[in-house]
């Protein structure tokens, strides 16, 4: 060891939810080790949520370690301050050895074996080293957002909070994933002139023949369905979140309604060049593929119903309340009243700060169920690590308790 070098078994950085259940595991096993976060625990639940935000996943789903959802609606649905009050109470339902305000500013493989990790420039000395960091840390805006006239005011989705925010007029959101899809109706219910540019992800009905399709799927266990049974494999982990709300009570987000009731659809956004935004022709596409995604999701469950021989009511097949013209004429910015634009197009990670071989020609990182090439160096918390749930509360646990296994060399069981 150099010099001023502390020493400790484990070093986890990242203190939000994975981080945090691996601290929990580790602490009932006696396990010395600290946990460094950056900014404070769990921290992006209230920095970086809009004021409306809430759960798309129902309560139950709710299974952090030792900390399960234990209110009176469990099929309902958390808003934000019932997250934060949930996150942090998992917090405080154990002690954990957490340094806030505390940034991993290198990692590097050790001489002595091990790793050698710098943290609010104090040098430390770790045989073992989990990042749950999260891959959401570089907020994705185009370069050419920058040419834009700055009378137009641009946020990302991680700081929008309400449409107070934003100045008036009308507001242009950009990407179709949970964010887009669940600001776009923030907007609109805020009676904002909004208009959205429409990219390809799925979407998902909300209810389905009587129950939330999120309890179809768990009877059908698509929840326990690993990345390395999944027909996409590793292809999953770059596959966009289907939209859909857990807002008042939960209900499908179906574009096309909202199109029928005034918002703005558009194609894919290729550019915005003075003022003026151009977009892809596949507006009716992505549409449709979004359709095709929910309507085989309720195959898939009337198939189950059908093989177990459930009772449960029927539904007719969605039919479209709205299409497309097929115009895909540009928009321009200032005749359409457009003062906003919310940028919905997601994060790249941020791992510069790591010089350990775990990352492939793209820069991402390598491993399998969380544990990488090099020895005793893990990830915690990515989607799709293990199963579905490993970046979220229901499945974070359960990878947890498999990496704690992994480092101390028996099988933890799962809270």
């Amino acid at each position: 060891m150099t010099q001023n070098e502390r020493s400790i078994p484990v070093i986890i950085v990242g203190g939000g939810q994975a981080g945090l259940s691996m601290s929990w595991y580790l602490c009932r096993e006696k396990v010395e080790h600290i946990v460094f976060e950056a900014k404070t625990a769990c921290h992006s639940w209230d920095d970086e949520r809009w004021d409306n935000f809430c759960l798309v996943t129902p309560n139950w789903q709710c299974e952090l370690p030792g900390h399960p959802y234990k209110g009176s609606d469990p099929h309902g649905f958390m808003v934000k301050q019932e997250i934060i009050d949930y996150a942090k109470g998992f917090v405080e339902s154990f002690n954990p050895p957490l340094r806030e305000h505390t940034a991993v500013t290198s990692i590097t493989r050790h001489e002595s074996g091990g790793y050698h990790v710098v943290a609010g420039g104090e040098a430390w000395h770790a045989k073992h080293v989990v990042i749950a960091s999260g891959a959401y840390q570089d907020a994705v805006i185009p370069g050419y957002a920058s040419a834009i006239d700055p009378a137009i005011h641009q946020v990302h989705s991680q700081d929008y909070r309400n449409a107070a925010q934003l100045p008036d007029g009308a507001v242009l959101v950009v990407g179709s994933g949970q964010s887009g899809a669940q600001i776009v109706e923030d907007l609109f219910l805020e009676k904002r002139k909004v208009h959205l540019c429409v990219g390809s992800a799925p979407r998902v009905s909300r209810f389905y023949r009587g129950r939330d399709v999120v309890d179809w799927l768990a009877d059908m266990h698509f929840y326990d369905l690993t990345v390395d049974n999944h027909p996409l494999r590793d292809g999953a982990r770059d596959k966009t979140n289907h939209y859909v709300t857990g807002r008042n009570g939960g209900h499908d987000l179906d574009l096309r309604l909202f199109a029928r009731e005034g918002v703005g659809l558009h194609g894919t956004l290729e550019t915005i060049r003075d003022e003026i935004a151009h977009f892809a022709p596949d507006l009716a596409e992505n549409l449709d593929d979004a359709d095709r995604t929910n309507a085989d999701i309720k195959k898939s469950i009337d198939a189950y119903i059908a093989r177990e021989g459930i009772t449960a009511p029927t539904e007719a097949p969605y039919a479209p309340v709205w299409e497309p013209d097929g115009s895909n004429t540009p928009l321009d910015l200032k005749a359409a009243g457009i003062t906003s634009i919310v940028w919905c197009i997601g994060f790249r990670p941020n791992y510069r700060w790591i010089d350990v071989p775990v990352f492939n020609g793209a820069g991402k990182p390598v491993w399998h169920r969380g544990v990488t090439d090099a020895p005793d160096f893990y990830f915690l918390g990515l989607p799709w690590l293990h199963t579905w749930g490993s970046g979220r509360f229901s499945g974070v646990s359960r990878d947890a308790a498999w990496l704690a296994s992994q480092i101390i060399g028996k099988d933890v069981p799962v809270a």
